[in-house]
């Protein structure tokens, strides 16, 4: 499962650690899980973090992640928003996390994809992809939007919604895809889409797209077994 924990490492924020560990982590996409052709994709990024200027790095990042929220790495952001249904959803996959015997080392939320991605890597195979499936619609808008920003990263999304099995053509992803991209450089434009999100509220945390909902329950079986 080090192609779990690969691509978790490429989705975080680039610190020098990261660009030294680059060959390790192309090392590790040889257990074969991804096809040759998603690994020759994934290149120009490996490349790109083991020499690339440091702070360059780091700018790209948060330009894209930070600024942008239809590119947000936390899965919940897409579902919920800032609304308090999303806080409720993170306490109880923290609870699962916990219960598996993970617990979260830094100050990331537990629905942040490099997290949850750290998660998997400790699971069995089949109970991984079965789980990462199941945010797949979010998966395919992330790597759909990367696309077309002709972003590097953009390998890493399409790399997991090969290994989720996920299907672009689904009424969630479409939904999703739907939406207009941020455009991270119209910062008033941003500000009045965070304002929106804070008074999106509902009585149902898992209310709209089930994401939440699945992800959990396909992780409860896990609390009842040993980790591997």
């Amino acid at each position: 499962m080090k192609t779990f924990k690969a691509l978790s490492a490429l989705l975080t924020y680039p610190e020098r650690d990261l660009q030294e560990a680059i060959p390790a982590i192309r090392a590790a996409f040889g257990e074969g899980l991804l096809p040759p052709r998603a690994i020759a994709a994934l290149e120009p990024l490996l490349v790109s973090l083991e020499t690339g200027d440091i702070y360059d790095l780091q700018e790209r990042y948060v330009l894209l992640f930070d600024r942008s929220r239809t590119l947000s790495l936390n899965l919940f952001e897409h579902i919920h928003g800032e609304s308090r249904d999303r806080g409720g959803a993170m306490v109880d996959l923290l609870e699962t996390y916990r219960a598996g015997g993970f617990d979260l080392a830094g100050a990331e939320l537990p629905d942040y994809l490099p997290v949850l991605l750290e998660f998997l890597s400790q699971r069995p195979l089949t109970e991984a992809r079965g789980i990462l499936a199941d945010a797949g619609h979010i998966l395919v808008a992330l790597a759909e939007r990367l696309a077309r920003r002709e972003s590097v990263y953009a390998a890493v999304l399409e790399g997991l919604v090969t290994l989720s099995c996920a299907d672009p053509a689904t009424e969630e992803a479409q939904a999703l895809l739907a939406q207009q991209d941020d455009n991270p450089e119209d910062l008033a434009a941003l500000d009045a889409i965070w304002e929106e999100a804070q008074v999106t509220f509902g009585p149902d945390p898992d209310a709209g797209c089930p994401v939440s909902r699945d992800i959990l329950a396909r992780m409860e079986p896990a609390q009842a077994r040993p980790s591997r």
